[in-house]
């Protein structure tokens, strides 16, 4: 067995019948080159051992993994993209490939990007560029390096077909990414089966996601587990959009069917990192309105989650649904100040409404001052036990002025959390690990133009060095 010990199958989803996924090939692709492989999070699920021949034929040519017999299946879904109802969605360029427990049980699947033609292509070729795949692994590891709850770009095999994009230099590379992710029912998977009027789908859709998802839902039956899972999906959607406003991360595409039931940030698209604070800063160049701007990005969620209860009223109560709903408003301020007191490497102590006021004022020296996102996480983390490393480093010229002090001022009031971490190779450097879109496009110009994957490597190398600063 080409396998570790740690591998486990187990196809949950496949099990719900063929209203719920269409049967679907890959695509014959004429070339396999190995770009990239996640070996931790390989790990995790028992297939670090697979050769790179082995891993090519699973993740480039999609040969069966042991003891997966079921064929992928392109999934079936609505939603709504910028606010108007689109039914005829569905994977279009990816399937669930297969499912499998992690070594703490958790279910994750394998879906692909890039793998070919399915019934929901309309009109699509169905591939990935590799500029995509690239830009995934990039959000993915950076995201994951802050905390966000995200999906993980598991594997990247370039195609060696030429595709022509209209946001691209065409033609341009092409490439398959597998994404492993704790779940990909999305709020749109709902909305299907409720615009077909398939109320007995939509409970089993239900059931599924509390036995494999939600277990503590099992005890609740009928409208009061509706109910129960649109309080957990609030619940985790506020934490992973919290996570992003932290993280100055734009994902650009928020319609209802990139958004899912286990509150993962996934299908990385157009998406930005800001550069300075900007409330209206958007991610996509068709985004004219500014609909999922940075700022507005968390009534996006709200909206979202609305349009989920919605869509489970055929089997649920009214009032339970909205009842949870409402609990994404709270659960997200709390969230959001949690994960900025983490960027900000201090502890949670002061209460609601002081972490507000501090928060505020920093949020408005940023605006104001045009002082790097990034940089200035990186210089005040830890608080007044960064101070004089700030006040020396290269930004030390936007920290003065009233705006400033009234936010420095209650610095004092906010203990460093596990202040050691300020030895850390990384926060010895000057400059902190970034993915602002002008770093973004000059690493991918050396890929494009000379196959140098050295900026590349570099990046992830920092990212890293980022994650084990963080934790």
């Amino acid at each position: 067995m080409p396998v570790s010990s740690a591998y486990h199958p187990d196809p949950q989803f496949f099990g719900l019948g063929p209203e719920f996924g269409d049967i679907v090939e890959a695509a014959d692709f004429p070339m396999h080159r190995l770009v990239w492989r996640d070996q931790r999070a390989a790990a995790s699920v028992g297939l670090e051992t697979l050769s790179d021949d082995e891993w090519i034929a699973h993740f480039g040519r999609f040969e069966t993994l042991p003891n997966m017999a079921q064929p992928p299946i392109a999934m079936r879904y609505h939603g709504h993209q910028f606010r108007t109802y689109n039914p005829q969605l569905g994977d279009g360029r990816g399937f669930l490939f297969g499912q499998l427990r992690d070594q703490g049980g958790r279910l994750l699947d394998l879906g692909t990007k890039g793998s070919g033609q399915t019934p929901w292509s309309r009109q699509g070729d169905g591939r990935l560029t590799l500029k995509g795949g690239v830009r995934e692994i990039l959000a993915a590891r950076m995201l994951e390096a802050q905390g966000v709850t995200t999906s993980k770009a598991l594997s990247l095999i370039e195609t060696g077909e030429n595709l022509i994009r209209s946001d691209e230099p065409s033609p341009t590379r092409s490439a398959v990414l597998v994404r492993l992710q704790h779940s990909h029912v999305r709020f749109g998977t709902f909305q299907r089966h409720a615009f077909l009027d398939a109320p007995e789908r939509l409970a089993a859709l239900v059931d599924h996601c509390a036995a494999v998802y939600y277990p503590h839902l099992q005890a609740l039956d009928g409208p009061e587990r509706a109910a129960g899972l649109v309080r957990d999906v609030a619940l985790a959607t506020a934490d992973m959009v919290a996570g992003w406003m932290a993280a100055g991360f734009v994902h650009g595409v928020l319609n209802t069917d990139n958004m899912n039931v286990t509150g993962e940030s996934f299908d990385y698209g157009p998406w930005r990192f800001l550069p300075v604070a900007d409330g209206n800063f958007t991610a996509a160049y068709f985004d004219q309105n500014g609909l999922y701007a940075y700022g507005r990005q968390p009534e996006a969620g709200l909206w979202n989650l609305k349009q989920l209860a919605g869509a489970l009223t055929p089997i649920g109560e009214l009032e339970s649904l909205t009842e949870a709903v409402r609990a994404y408003p709270p659960a997200f301020a709390q969230a959001q100040q949690s994960a900025l007191l983490r960027r900000l490497g201090l502890q949670f102590e002061m209460g609601v409404e002081n972490n507000r006021i501090m928060l505020d004022a920093m949020f408005a020296f940023m605006a104001r001052s045009g002082v790097s996102w990034d940089g200035f996480f990186h210089d005040w983390f830890g608080g007044l036990a960064s101070e004089a490393r700030a006040l020396a480093g290269p930004r030390a010229a936007y920290y003065q002025g009233e705006d400033f002090q009234a936010w420095f001022k209650w610095l004092e009031h906010f203990a460093p959390e596990r202040p050691e971490r300020l030895r850390h190779a990384y926060f010895q450097a000057a400059e902190p690990a970034s993915l602002v879109i002008e770093e973004v496009e000059a690493l991918w110009a050396r890929i494009a133009e000379q196959d140098d994957w050295s900026g590349f490597d570099q990046k992830l190398a920092d990212i890293t060095l980022l994650r084990e600063a963080l934790f």
